[in-house]
C-alpha cells in the first residue's frame, strides 16, 4: 500500500512540475507545501481526489484583463490645441502613460509650429508632466515608450535634461523586451528627429539589436517599413533586410514591390538577386499596376540600370494606355526613366511627343528640357519632327540664357545629336564669355560639360558650313591627358592586338587617336589608291589639334577610322546606337574618314586570331568599296 502511494505521489509531482516549469521560488515552496499536505492527508483522503486537489493551484492562472480606454485618454486624443493638453495635465490626476500620451500629442500638434516649442518648454504644466513621467517611467508601456522618445526629440528637449536621459536609459533597459517594430521606430526617431540631441551610442545599440534580431521579421509590411525607414542607417542591417526580402518577396503586393524598388534606387543599391526576384514576380503575377507604381518602378529600374526585357515591355505597354491621363511632369519623369534604362518603345515615345504638342501652351520649360534630353539619349526622332522642334526652339529662344550654364550646354548638345541646332544656339554656348567658366574644370561634372562643348564645336565646324563663329580656341580643343586615360576593355585590348598584327609596322597606322572633335579613334590608317598602307604620321591630319606631318595625302588616298562599339553603346535589346555615338559617327564621317565599325556582337563570334584579322580586312575592303560605289 505504501509503495503504491509513493508511486502515485511521484506521478502527481511530475505532472505538476511539467505544467509549471518556470515557477518562482515562492511558487516552488507552495508546490512543496501542497505536496506535503497531500501526503499527510492521504490517510483520510481518497486517492481519486488527488488530481483535483493538487492541480487546482497549479492550473490557476492570472486572467488577462483588456485595457479599457478611460475618459482622460479620450480627452487627450480629442484635443486640438496645445493649451487644452496642458490644462488636462494641470487639472487632473494622471498616470505615467497618460502623461506620455499628452507629450506625444503635443509634439504632433506643434510639428508645424516650431516657434511655439520654445514657449512650451518654459510652461509650468509642461514641466509637471516631465516630472511625473520621470518619476514613473518604469510603468510606461512599451508601445508608448517607443513613441515617447521621438516626441521628446521633436519637442526640442535639451539633451542635458534629466527627463530625456531617463527615457533614453529606460529604452536601453527594455531593448530586449521591445518588439522589432518598436526598435525600428526608436531608431528612426534617433536618426531623423533628434539631430544632435540624442546619444549616438543609443542609435548604435538600436541598430545592433535590429541587425541581430532580423529573423524576427515575419510579415512583408514590417520588412518594407524597416527597410525604408532604417535600412539606410546601417550597411550590415540593409544586407540582412535584402536577404529577408528574398524570403518573403513571393508574398509582396504591388505596393511593397514599389517601396522596395524605390528604397534600393534611393540608396543606389543594385542588388541583382533581389531585382531578379522582383522582376520575376512583376512578370509572372497578374498584378494590376497603378500609374504611380508604374512610374516608380520605371524610375527605379532606370536609376539602377537594371535591364529586364519583359519588365520593360510591360511598363511601356501599361504606360502607353495611361499616357492621356499623365501630367506633363509625369511624362517627362517617365521619358527620363526610359532613357536611363536605354529602352526605346516607339509607340510610347510617339505618344510622349504628341502629349507635348497637345499641351504646347501649358508645358513647363523644365519638363520640355527633360523630354529633349531623353530623346537625344535614345536618338529618337518623332514623326511630327518639324512641329516638335519648332516648339522647342520657340520655348528656348528667350529662356535659354537664363538657364543654368551646364543645362544650356546639355540642351544645345541634345539639339546637335538630333541635328536640330541653330546658329544662334551654337553661338550662345561657344561665346568666349560663356565657355571660359568650363575651361580647366577639375570636377567630373565640369569635365563632362566641356566634353560636350567640344562636340558642339565640332558640330559647328563639320555640319554647319555657314556658321561664322565664334569657336573654341585651339588651346581648348587640344586633347588633355585624361582623353586617353580610360580603363581598357577586353574588346579594346583584343582589337588593338589584332590591329598591331594586321599593320605589321607601327608607322603604318596609329592607335588610340584623340581628335580635336572630342572623340577618340581606336585606330587610324591611310590607304593609297591601290589599297596599300601609307605612313600615316608623314601626312597632314586636319582632325588633330597639333598635326605632326607636313605632306599632303596623295590623290586617291583614303583615311580609315576604326570605331569599336561596346554593349553599353547601344539601346537595350537593339543594334541601334545611342544618340551620343550616332553623333560621334557623323562627326568622323564629316571629317573625311571612312569608318570601319567593330560592334561587340560581331566581334564575339570570332574565335581565332586568323578570323579576327580576316574580319578587319573584309571590313576595310567593304568601306572602300562603298565609298567608290558612291
Amino acid at each position: 500500500m505504501a509503495a503504491h502511494l509513493v508511486k502515485r505521489c511521484t506521478c502527481l509531482l511530475r505532472e505538476a512540475a511539467r505544467q509549471a516549469p518556470a515557477m518562482a521560488p515562492v511558487g516552488r515552496l507552495r508546490l512543496a507545501w501542497v505536496a506535503h499536505r497531500t501526503l499527510t492527508s492521504s490517510a483520510t483522503s481518497p486517492i481519486s481526489h488527488f488530481p483535483g486537489s493538487l492541480m487546482e493551484p497549479v492550473e490557476k492562472k492570472r486572467a488577462f484583463t483588456p485595457y479599457i480606454e478611460k475618459q482622460m485618454d479620450h480627452l487627450i486624443k480629442k484635443a486640438t490645441r496645445p493649451e487644452e493638453l496642458l490644462e488636462l495635465g494641470g487639472s487632473h490626476d494622471l498616470d505615467s502613460n497618460q502623461a506620455a500620451m499628452i507629450l506625444i500629442q503635443l509634439s504632433h500638434l506643434l510639428s508645424e509650429k516650431p516657434e511655439d516649442k520654445a514657449l512650451l518648454i518654459q510652461d509650468a504644466h509642461f514641466h509637471q508632466l516631465l516630472c511625473l513621467l520621470n518619476s514613473q517611467i518604469a510603468s510606461v508601456w512599451h508601445a508608448t515608450l517607443s513613441r515617447l522618445l521621438g516626441s521628446l526629440y521633436a519637442l526640442g528637449i535639451p539633451k542635458t535634461s534629466k527627463e530625456l536621459q531617463s527615457v533614453e536609459q529606460e529604452v536601453r533597459w527594455r531593448m530586449r523586451k521591445l518588439k522589432y517594430k518598436q526598435l525600428a521606430l526608436l531608431a528612426e526617431s534617433c536618426a531623423t528627429l533628434s539631430q544632435e540631441q540624442h546619444s549616438q551610442e543609443l542609435l548604435a545599440e538600436l541598430l545592433m539589436h535590429l541587425e541581430r534580431r532580423w529573423t524576427e521579421i515575419e510579415d512583408s509590411h514590417t520588412l518594407v517599413t524597416v527597410m525604408m525607414k532604417v535600412g539606410h542607417l546601417s550597411e550590415p542591417l540593409m544586407n540582412r533586410l535584402e536577404d529577408k526580402c528574398l524570403e518573403l518577396v513571393e508574398h509582396f503586393g504591388p505596393s511593397e514591390l514599389r517601396k522596395v524598388l524605390v528604397t534600393l534606387a534611393a540608396q543606389s543599391r543594385r542588388s541583382v538577386p533581389l531585382l531578379r526576384a522582383i522582376s520575376y514576380h512583376l512578370v509572372q503575377k497578374p498584378f494590376s499596376l497603378t500609374k504611380d507604381v508604374l512610374l516608380d518602378v520605371a524610375y527605379a529600374y532606370g536609376k539602377l540600370s537594371f535591364h529586364q526585357t519583359q519588365v520593360s515591355q510591360r511598363l511601356a505597354t501599361d504606360l502607353l494606355s495611361l499616357t492621356p491621363s499623365l501630367t506633363s511632369g509625369e511624362v517627362a519623369h517617365c521619358a527620363k526613366s526610359f532613357a536611363l534604362l536605354k529602352w526605346l518603345s516607339l509607340p510610347l515615345f510617339e505618344a510622349f511627343a504628341q502629349h507635348v504638342l497637345n499641351r504646347a501652351q501649358d508645358i513647363a520649360l523644365p519638363h520640355l528640357c527633360s523630354m529633349l534630353l531623353a530623346f537625344a539619349r535614345l536618338n529618337f526622332h518623332p514623326d511630327q519632327e518639324d512641329q516638335f522642334f519648332s516648339l522647342v526652339h520657340e520655348k528656348l529662344g528667350s529662356e535659354l540664357p537664363g538657364l543654368e550654364p551646364a543645362l544650356q550646354v546639355d540642351l544645345v548638345w541634345a539639339l546637335c545629336v538630333l541635328q536640330q541646332a541653330r546658329e544662334a544656339e551654337l553661338q550662345a554656348v561657344l561665346h568666349p564669355e560663356f565657355h571660359i567658366q568650363f575651361l580647366g574644370g577639375k570636377s567630373q561634372k565640369d569635365q563632362n560639360t566641356f566634353q560636350k562643348l567640344l562636340h558642339i564645336n565640332a558640330t559647328a565646324l563639320l555640319e554647319h558650313p555657314e556658321y561664322s563663329g565664334p569657336l573654341l580656341p585651339a588651346s581648348a580643343v587640344a586633347p588633355g591627358p585624361s582623353a586617353l586615360d580610360r580603363k581598357v576593355t577586353p574588346l579594346q585590348k583584343e582589337l588593338q592586338e589584332t590591329l598591331k598584327g594586321l599593320l605589321g609596322s607601327a608607322d603604318r597606322g596609329s592607335l588610340e587617336v584623340a581628335t580635336q572633335y572630342g572623340w577618340v579613334l581606336d585606330a587610324e590608317v591611310l590607304l593609297d589608291s591601290d589599297g596599300e598602307f601609307l605612313p600615316v604620321r608623314d601626312f597632314v591630319a586636319p582632325h588633330l589639334a597639333q598635326p605632326t606631318g607636313s605632306q599632303s595625302p596623295p590623290p586617291g588616298s583614303k583615311r580609315l577610322a576604326f570605331l569599336r562599339w561596346e554593349f553599353p553603346n547601344f539601346n537595350s535589346r537593339s543594334k541601334d546606337l545611342l544618340g551620343r555615338f550616332v553623333l560621334a559617327r557623323r562627326h568622323i564621317l564629316a571629317a573625311g574618314f571612312l569608318i570601319v565599325d567593330v560592334p561587340f556582337y560581331e566581334w564575339l563570334e570570332l574565335k581565332s586570331e586568323w578570323q579576327k584579322g580576316a574580319y578587319l580586312k573584309d571590313k576595310m575592303r567593304k568601306a572602300v568599296a562603298e565609298e567608290l560605289a558612291k
